[in-house]
């Protein structure tokens, strides 16, 4: 009942604007703040946030397995595509076929890659580094990348499909042999690798730079930073089966 009585009185001072309430009402607030941290074992409150706050005790992801990267299912694709065909779903059909020609071209580049060599000029593949990426329609935009290296040498190869590189190379090998400068060092050629016309390039900054047309579509460039010479970049692309690989991605 006192209890009561005194909230009562407190509740009218307050109100009042009595300074005398005022400072019971600090009072209070203060020994019920010193309660509080009794009964929590002598440590002040902390506000810990919602679950959905944006505070530093949300957690963290600590890893995960990431994307899966399984080609897919060619076969599963072409009988998906028969089935939304004759469904007159076209939309569905046509999607099925781009997904059968992604896992085709997949499976010639994961194919590629594990055809060639361990290692080259020296240096360990880095298979981790491994690269296949396609458009997944009408053989356009397939690449296949590796790269080899030992610490501040390196050497790449990437197989391509691409009609810009193409064209700049095959410029390059009907107009006439070498590009002629005056007063500096050549930077590029023709040449031959394994019996396949090529350009060699080279810069200052980035190396060397080998270009092999493989048929009518695809093309293979290597890419050696670090080489001592020309021979040397010469005798490591010469390491690679380019019949075979151009058998592999279908040239003619």
């Amino acid at each position: 009942m006192k209890a009561k009585l005194l909230l009562a009185a407190l509740v009218v001072a307050v109100c009042a604007g009595s300074a005398t309430g005022q400072d019971l009402l600090n009072k209070l607030k203060k020994k019920a703040g010193e309660q509080v941290i009794n009964k929590l074992g002598g440590q002040k409150p902390t506000n810990k946030g919602t679950p959905n706050s944006n505070t530093p005790n949300n957690p963290t992801n600590q890893g995960g397995g990431g994307l899966i990267t399984e080609p897919p299912n060619v076969n599963q694709n072409l009988a998906d595509a028969d089935v939304a065909f004759q469904a007159n779903k076209y939309g569905e059909a046509r999607y099925a076929v781009q997904q059968a020609m992604l896992g085709v071209e997949m499976e010639i580049g994961n194919k590629v890659l594990k055809s060639l060599p361990a290692t080259v000029a020296g240096l360990k593949s880095e298979v981790d580094s491994d690269q296949v990426t396609s458009t997944g329609w009408g053989w356009a935009g397939l690449t296949i990348h590796r790269e080899y290296s030992n610490h501040d040498k390196q050497f790449a190869l990437t197989v391509a499909n691409n009609a810009a590189w193409m064209a700049g190379v095959n410029a390059y090998l009907t107009s006439g042999g070498y590009a002629q400068t005056t007063g500096g060092q050549q930077n590029w050629k023709q040449t031959k690798v394994k019996g396949y016309r090529a350009i060699i390039e080279y810069s200052e900054s980035s190396g060397y730079k080998l270009s092999v047309p493989l048929g009518q579509t695809s093309l293979i460039v290597f890419e050696g930073t670090n080489f001592a010479s020309e021979p040397e970049m010469l005798n490591a692309a010469n390491t690679f089966d380019l019949d075979s690989i151009k058998k592999m991605l279908g040239e003619q």
